[in-house]
C-alpha cells in the first residue's frame, strides 16, 4: 500500500477538483471543505511519504504496471519528500487563508477558483514525483495552465498580466518541450534515472548540449531568474490576493526545485563542468538578480509589486547557492534552505500584504500609516517576516545567508559576499518603508487610511502569524541540527559532499 502512496497523492486533489467543480452546480459551499479535505489529506500523506522514504529508502510506483523506460514512473527520494512536506503544508494553509478572500473578490467564481486551485496543486505534486521528463513537462504545463486562469480570474490589469503570463510562460514551457525532444531523439528515452546512465556516452553531442541549454533557459523562465522574470511582477500584483499566495510560496519553489534535479539528477556535474561554465555564470547571472530585484523593489509603492521583485532578488539567492554547490562541501545546503524559508516568509508577508488589501481596500504603501496599532498580529506577523527576510539571528534568513556566505567563502568568490551583504543593505531600505508606515507614522484620521480599520478574520490571521512564527521556527530548526538528515540525505543523492 505504501509504495502506491505518490499516485494517490496526486490524483486526490485531481479529483477533489472534480467534484468541487461540478458541485459548484448545485452546492457551492461544499467546494471549500472538498479544497481543505483534499490538502489535508495530501499533507498527511506527505508526512507519511517523508518518514518511510526516511526509514526505507525512495519510493517507486510504476503506472499502469509498465516498467521504466516504457512506462511512466513516479519517484520519491528524499529531496521530493521534503518538497512534497512544503507544498502540500503551504498549499492547505493558502486554502484556509483563502477563503474569505475568495467570497469578496470572487464571489460568482468559487467553484472555478477551487477547482483551478486543486488542479494546480495537481500540477506541483506531479512535476516533484514524476520520473519521467516528458511526464514533467505535462505536469508543469497542467500547474501553469491552471496558474494562467487563476490570475485572469482577477479584474481590469489581471487579465493583461495573465495573458502575459501566458505567452511568457508557453516560450518556457516550449523550451524545455524542444530540450525534451532532442533528449529523446539522441537516447530513446525520457526516464530520467535511465537518462542518467545512457547520457555519458552522448556527453559531446551536440544534441545534448543544446538540450540542455534549451531546458535550463525553460526553467529560467519559469522561475523568473533575471532577466527571464519579465512576467512575474504584474502576475504577482494584479492577480487575485489568494493567488497571489500559491503563486509566491509553492509554485516558484517547484520550479526551482524541477531546475535542481535535472542538472543534478539528469545531466549530471560531469556533464555541465565539461561542457560550459554553467556554474559559473548562474552565480554571476545570480548575483544580478538579487542587486536589480532589490533595486526594483526599492521603487515600488505598491506592496504586492515590492514583494514580486523582492522574488526576483531571493530567485537569486537559490541559483547562487546552486551555482557554488558542485565547488564546496556546503553542497546544496543553502539552496535546499531557502527554498523551504523564502516559502514560508514570502508566503506571511503575501498574507499580510493581502489582509491589508481585504481591510483597507488599498496595497499602497502610502496609505497604511498607523495599521501596526489597528491590525496588531497581521502586523506581528508580517514583522517577523521582515526580520528574517534581513537575516536577523536565529531566523530562517538569518541560516541562509550564513550558510550561503560560508560556501562563498570556501569556494574563495569573495566578490560575492560583497552582492550578499549588499542586497540585505538593500532589503532594509525597502522594508524600512513599510515599517515606518506601520509603526512609525501616525495613522491619518479620515486622510487616506480607511477608518476604522480592525484585525483580519482568524481563519485569515492564524496562517499568517503561523508562517510568521515559521520565520524563527524554521530557523532554529536548521540551526539546531533538527532539519539537518535533509541537506545530508539531499547532498548524498546528488553526489556532492558536506562538510
Amino acid at each position: 500500500m505504501i509504495s502506491q502512496t505518490p499516485a494517490i497523492l496526486v490524483m486526490l486533489p485531481l479529483m477533489a477538483s472534480f467534484c468541487a467543480f461540478f458541485s459548484g452546480w448545485w452546492f457551492k459551499r461544499a467546494c471549500f471543505p472538498l479544497t481543505i479535505g483534499a490538502l489535508g489529506g495530501c499533507s498527511g500523506l506527505s508526512a507519511v511519504i517523508l518518514k518511510t522514504v526516511f526509514t526505507q529508502g525512495s519510493l517507486r510506483y510504476r503506472l499502469g504496471g509498465w516498467p521504466p523506460p516504457w512506462g511512466i514512473e513516479f519517484h520519491v527520494d528524499h529531496f521530493s519528500a521534503f518538497m512534497l512536506v512544503v507544498v502540500t503544508g503551504l498549499s492547505f494553509l493558502a486554502a484556509v487563508y483563502a477563503r474569505r478572500l475568495v467570497e469578496t473578490e470572487l464571489a460568482d467564481r468559487t467553484a472555478l477558483f477551487w477547482c483551478l486551485f486543486l488542479l494546480l496543486v495537481t500540477g506541483l505534486l506531479g512535476i516533484i514525483v514524476t520520473g519521467d521528463m516528458f511526464n514533467l513537462f505535462v505536469l508543469l504545463e497542467v500547474a501553469s495552465l491552471t496558474g494562467y486562469a487563476l490570475v485572469g480570474m482577477g479584474r481590469g490589469p489581471a487579465l493583461v498580466a495573465g495573458f502575459r503570463y501566458l505567452i511568457i510562460g508557453t516560450i518556457g514551457a516550449s523550451f524545455y518541450l524542444i530540450g525534451t525532444g532532442y533528449l529523446y531523439a539522441v537516447t530513446g528515452s525520457l526516464n530520467m534515472a535511465d537518462l542518467s546512465t545512457i547520457l555519458p556516452g552522448f556527453y559531446s553531442s551536440r544534441a545534448v548540449k543544446t538540450a540542455f541549454v534549451f531546458i535550463v533557459i525553460g526553467f529560467g523562465i519559469k522561475i523568473a531568474l533575471f532577466p527571464l522574470h519579465a512576467w512575474q511582477p504584474d502576475a504577482y500584483t494584479h492577480a487575485p490576493s489568494a493567488v497571489s499566495v500559491i503563486l509566491s510560496t509553492a509554485v516558484a519553489k517547484t520550479a526551482a526545485y524541477a531546475l535542481i534535479r535535472v542538472i543534478f539528477s539528469v545531466f549530471t556535474i560531469q556533464f555541465v563542468n565539461g561542457f560550459l561554465p554553467l556554474f559559473e555564470l548562474l552565480c554571476w547571472v545570480a548575483a544580478v538578480a538579487m542587486i536589480a530585484g532589490s533595486v526594483f523593489a526599492i521603487r515600488q509603492t505598491d506592496f504586492k509589486r515590492m514583494l514580486a521583485y523582492s522574488s526576483i532578488a531571493n530567485v537569486g539567492y537559490i541559483v547562487l547557492a546552486v551555482g557554488l554547490a558542485p565547488a564546496t562541501g556546503q553542497g546544496l545546503n543553502p539552496a535546499v534552505m531557502h527554498i523551504l524559508n523564502h516559502a514560508v516568509i514570502k508566503g506571511c508577508m503575501f498574507m499580510a500584504a493581502c489582509a491589508f488589501i481585504y481591510r483597507c481596500k488599498t496595497g499602497d504603501i502610502r496609505q497604511l500609516d498607523g495599521l501596526g496599532r489597528r491590525m496588531p498580529w497581521t502586523c506581528m506577523a508580517l514583522l517577523l517576516a521582515i526580520l528574517s527576510m534581513v537575516g536577523l539571528p536565529p531566523s530562517a534568513g538569518f541560516v541562509t545567508k550564513w550558510n550561503l556566505i560560508l560556501a562563498v567563502l570556501e569556494a574563495e568568490k569573495y566578490l560575492f559576499v560583497v552582492v550578499i551583504l549588499a542586497s540585505t543593505l538593500l532589503m532594509i531600505v525597502y522594508f524600512w518603508r513599510l515599517v515606518e508606515a506601520l509603526y512609525v507614522r501616525a495613522a491619518p484620521e479620515g486622510r487616506r487610511t480607511p477608518i476604522p480599520v480592525r484585525e483580519v478574520p482568524a481563519e485569515m490571521m492564524v496562517p499568517c502569524l503561523a508562517l510568521g512564527v515559521l520565520t524563527f521556527g524554521v530557523g532554529i530548526g536548521w540551526l539546531s541540527g533538527i532539519l539537518t538528515p535533509v541537506l545530508e540525505a539531499v547532498n548524498a543523492g546528488f553526489g556532492l559532499g558536506v562538510s
